[in-house]
């Protein structure tokens, strides 16, 4: 499975009927931070089981989500972790679709784990790990450019012109923001 990235935008500026410009978008993202993970309370794991899904995900880039089969434990094909999303939504989308797909057992799965930078807190505006990191170091300086996302296939793409991005990006993209 291709884990890349999922963006859900609800353009803050956009809600209002204003473009969003670099620094207030910059402003929302999470550059070079580290991990932290949220289990979700379940009855089926037990506490070393959870322990080690904690250790697990805070070696993964946010935001992702960790879906678990509850009849067959960690330890399996079905335990599916779904990182370098957009956002914990999207990410436990992926994780319950993979989970679900691989478990044997008759219980569907489960969402046990949520990943997200250290210090979240809810922004209009949330990049992956991975899309955070392109957007700081290549969405700087003059010139055109346009930065397009999808919500629904997770890819993101930096162009020169709003149609480069959209085409790089893939089906079901918008442009988040763009720089004439």
């Amino acid at each position: 499975m291709r884990y890349l990235a999922v963006l859900t935008i609800l353009a803050a500026g956009a809600a209002h009927g204003q473009e969003m410009n670099r620094g207030a978008i910059s402003d929302m993202l999470y550059p070079n931070a580290r991990t932290e993970v949220e289990l979700m309370p379940q009855d089926f794991l037990p506490d070393d089981q959870a322990a080690l899904l904690k250790t697990v995900g805070v070696s993964q880039p946010y935001y992702g989500a960790i879906a678990v089969s509850p009849d067959e434990g960690i330890m399996v094909e079905a335990t599916v972790a779904a990182a370098n999303y957009h956002t914990t939504e999207a990410a436990s989308v992926a994780a319950l679709a993979g989970c679900n797909e691989a478990r044997k057992g008759a219980r569907p799965c489960e969402v046990v784990a949520l990943i997200r930078p250290r210090g979240w807190q809810p922004h209009p505006v949330q990049l992956s790990a991975a899309a955070t990191e392109d957007f700081e170091a290549n969405y700087r300086g003059r010139g055109p450019k346009a930065f397009a996302i999808s919500r629904t296939t997770g890819d993101w793409a930096l162009a020169e012109t709003p149609d480069a991005a959209l085409a790089e990006c893939g089906a079901n993209c918008h442009v988040l923001m763009q720089q004439r």
